[in-house]
């Protein structure tokens, strides 16, 4: 842990803290000693003041960035030593950076990001920190792509089967953090889009979910079936109002409109008028598979029409035509 927190202290800036970490691209962060005691400093005043709080949201942050993915890789993590560190560092207790982290989780799920393990998502933060965590995301656009394309060979070569369960507004299970305020951040901050974007995060939910389809026809002895599935957004191209075209097992059609989300279970997503008038029209043959939590262990649950009964449909954008 010791290689990931840096403490600089020049001989000729005594009276000022230099802190940086390890394998980031951020620049250090220069405060007054006089302000991290909360006292005044009368090179700095307010300016030197007002760095404390950015100095702790950016070192937090690029920390438990650091924290995350060796959480999402399965290595070991002490979060108790973690913690003593990050004293040693920034002048906050032990649960004042206990809060900053789960915070951050909560900022993580509602911007449709895996949260750090181990500290449970609490609300009650401001807007800054919402800010500073997506620019963190945004410097870092690939931070989880290895890990995505770990899940995807990971899942291709085992060729488990993918369980699909029932959509979260027909459990039981209360959510971690109120389901408003999470949606109130994805609206704000166009999560949705974001994954939308993401085109190989797509790809690889699309192909665990195919080769999902020809798992389950095979063992239910269909191999008559198995080769005629079809992944149509590659084979085909875009526009068929779905993704991937398989099979029940007595032989109906069965087609599969697929959303991949790093992030919880409620994380919003967008889906298209052609999307939703072929969910209309193929009634009794469509499918919305949303997979979930994909970076650390992909979940699932299935939506079928009308859309409607499960999820609230919002317009974010329009055609304009001249008159």
């Amino acid at each position: 842990m010791n290689n990931l927190y840096k403490r600089i202290m020049p001989s000729n800036l005594q009276r000022k803290i230099v802190m940086s970490v390890a394998d980031s691209d951020d620049k250090p962060i220069i405060i007054s000693s006089a302000s991290a005691r909360g006292g005044s400093d009368p090179e700095h005043g307010k300016a030197g003041q007002t760095l404390l709080p950015m100095l702790i949201v950016g070192l937090v942050l690029n920390v438990a960035g650091v924290t995350l993915v060796w959480r999402l890789g399965g290595e070991d993590f002490n979060k108790a030593e973690h913690n003593r560190a990050l004293q040693d560092i920034i002048p906050r207790s032990r649960g004042s950076i206990e809060f900053k982290h789960q915070n951050i989780s909560a900022v993580l799920l509602g911007l449709g990001q895996p949260w750090i393990e181990g500290y449970k998502p609490a609300a009650n933060f401001q807007n800054a920190l919402v800010d500073g965590v997506l620019r963190w995301l945004d410097a870092r656009p690939d931070w989880l792509a290895t890990k995505e394309r770990a899940i995807q060979t990971s899942r291709l070569r085992e060729a488990p089967t993918l369980w699909i369960g029932p959509p979260p507004t027909q459990r039981n299970e209360p959510p971690p953090v109120d389901p408003e305020f999470m949606a109130a951040i994805g609206r704000k901050y166009d999560v949705a889009e974001r994954d939308a974007r993401n085109r190989a995060l797509g790809k690889a939910g699309e192909e665990i979910v195919l080769q999902h389809e020809q798992s389950s026809l095979r063992q239910a002895g269909r191999e008559d079936l198995v080769d005629k599935v079809r992944w149509t957004a590659v084979q085909d191209g875009d526009g068929f109002g779905y993704d991937i075209a398989s099979f029940e097992v007595d032989g109906r059609e069965r087609l599969i409109e697929v959303k991949t989300t790093n992030g919880w279970e409620r994380t919003p997503f967008q889906i298209t008028r052609n999307e939703l008038a072929v969910a209309d029209a193929r009634r009794d043959d469509w499918h919305l598979v949303r997979l979930w939590n994909f970076a650390r262990e992909p979940k699932a649950f299935a939506i079928r029409p009308p859309l409607e009964a499960h999820v609230e449909l919002t317009a974010t954008s329009f055609l304009a035509g001249l008159r």
